[in-house]
C-alpha cells in the first residue's frame, strides 16, 4: 500500500511537471497556473519524500544497498 502511494505520488509530480510546461510555454506573463504548478509539484515531492522517510523509519520499506 505505501509502495503505491509512492508511484501515485511521483506520478502526480511528473503530471504537474509537465503541466507547468505547458502553462510555460503557452501562458502569458500575467497568469499565475504556472507559480501554481509549482506550488503544486513542490508539496507533492515533500510529501513523497515524507512518505519514503516514514517507511524507512517504520521499517515498511527496506534499503538493500550493500553499503
Amino acid at each position: 500500500m505505501l509502495k503505491a502511494a509512492i508511484v501515485l505520488l511521483l506520478l502526480a509530480t511528473i503530471a504537474s511537471l509537465f503541466s507547468g510546461l505547458v502553462f510555460l510555454v503557452k501562458d502569458d506573463q500575467s497568469s499565475t497556473r504556472l507559480l501554481k504548478a509549482l506550488t503544486v509539484r513542490v508539496t507533492l515531492a515533500a510529501l513523497t519524500l515524507a512518505l519514503v522517510t516514514w517507511g524507512l523509519m517504520s521499517g515498511q520499506l527496506v534499503s538493500h544497498a550493500p553499503f
